[in-house]
């Protein structure tokens, strides 16, 4: 984990740029272990002799740590490859079973909980579309998950390496629309020890916003790009910084917190035209725009089913939307200057690209410097893929590996923090 200070971040900068290279010395074997297992999950299929050219190890070094990787079940060898001179090199690859992962997305509006292999498939999938879980059904349903997991031989649990969960800080403590007094529960909930009745393994937690990051760092755009903020579309609005390879979590732990950035709603009435991003951007908040238009709409995939007229609606709720979102990520670009800003979460994909488009549309009438903007390549399940993702990342000794998370629980204590009330956009004009 990145730690607050500024020597902090560039000793982690630095790090992430030699990330693949070995050390011969013999003090460096869980590193060396590390740069093995990350060069062959980048570039498999890949043989004993290319590993050693990208690692800087000596092949004798490259030939213990693979032969210690094969032994433990993380790597497997694959194939040879024929068509070169002298004996056909023998080509490495992550084993899919020599690690499994558990991950749950907890929202204000549903559960997600998926299983994955080592190299990140899906292998098991249980969906709950249901708004304000109260704990005690959430910790039911986490325990049925892991049973049903064992009965499908989705995992093998000798072989799990954790539960990671991605659970948005503040739950039960921010209003929210339609949000029952008895949410408030979760503020009182010690999410470890809650666990710790039914399972014995390791229990990963982080940000919903950031364990999406995580997710994509790992499995999505993260191959490519390096230094991202990714702005997380659920039933509120979150955000997750990547630096070179990295989270940043801040000194706090609130890196990320887009939802709180001001933003001007130049037509809303006096005293009301500065709202925070979240209050004006969101699924709830779209739900409630487009109820006060006659139309409901429970769930992100009821937006794909709605008539001409919700169509029309939906469009314009959206293109004002991405004025909003343009003008944060103008701001995110000036400020961090990262190589993109993503989009993702649970609005379903083809509506997340009408906005991106809306939100290029508005980028391109800034004169501002403008980032690229990218929609994520992770599914609707960002946050369970991404909580999922973590205790793979540990047990594979990814970059994206955070020692925090094994002690981390969700933020609380919101006191002193401003309270969200529904607002509605201004009305769109009649279709």
């Amino acid at each position: 984990m990145i730690s607050p200070g500024g020597n902090d971040i560039l000793i982690k900068s630095q790090k992430a740029a030699s990330d693949l290279s070995g050390s011969n010395s013999g003090l460096a074997a869980s590193h060396n272990q590390a740069v093995i297992l990350r060069s062959i999950r980048w570039n498999a299929p890949i043989s004993r002799t290319e590993l050693a050219a990208r690692s800087g190890l000596s092949k004798q070094a490259v030939a213990r740590i693979t032969e210690k990787l094969i032994d433990d079940g993380l790597v497997v060898e694959a194939r040879r490859r024929y068509g070169m001179r002298g004996q056909p090199a023998i080509e490495l690859e992550i084993n899919p079973e020599g690690c499994f992962a558990i991950g749950a997305g907890i929202g204000r509006d549903h559960l997600t909980i998926v299983a994955v292999d080592a190299l990140g498939t899906v292998r098991d999938r249980i969906h709950r579309e249901e708004r304000f879980m109260l704990p005690d059904a959430f910790f039911a349903e986490m325990k049925e998950a892991l049973k049903t997991f064992r009965r499908r031989r989705a995992i093998d649990e000798t072989r799990l390496a954790g539960i990671g969960v991605a659970i948005p800080d503040w739950l039960g403590e921010i209003p929210f629309i339609g949000m029952p007094d008895e949410y408030r529960l979760w503020r009182s909930v010690d999410v470890r020890e809650r666990f710790a009745r039914f399972t014995d393994h390791p229990i990963l937690i982080d940000n919903d916003a950031t364990a999406a990051a995580i997710g994509e760092l790992t499995y999505g755009l993260g191959g490519e790009i390096r230094s991202f903020f990714y702005i997380f579309f659920g039933s509120g609005l979150g955000g997750g910084l990547v630096l070179d390879g990295a989270c940043y979590h801040g000194t706090t732990g609130i890196s990320g917190e887009i939802g709180w950035l001001p933003v001007t709603l130049p037509e809303a009435p006096a005293g009301e035209r500065v709202q925070p991003l979240g209050q004006v951007v969101s699924l709830f908040i779209l739900y409630d725009f487009l109820a006060g238009h006659g139309i409901h709409v429970a769930r992100p995939q009821d937006l794909l089913g709605l008539d001409a007229r919700g169509k029309a609606l939906l469009s314009e709720w959206l293109r004002l939307a991405a004025g909003h979102i343009a003008e944060a990520a103008i701001d995110i670009g000036l400020l961090i200057n990262p190589d993109a800003v993503l989009i993702g979460g649970r609005i379903p994909v083809t509506i997340l690209d009408e906005l991106l488009a809306y939100v290029r549309e508005a980028l391109a009438r800034d004169p501002r410097p403008t980032p690229r903007i990218h929609r994520a390549a992770g599914s609707e399940d960002a946050a369970a893929l991404g909580a999922a993702t973590m205790p793979l990342s540990h047990a594979l000794r990814l970059e994206s590996a955070d020692p925090a998370q094994l002690t981390r629980s969700p933020l609380r204590g919101s006191a002193d923090r401003p309270p969200t009330r529904p607002l509605r956009l201004p009305s769109p004009t009649p279709p």
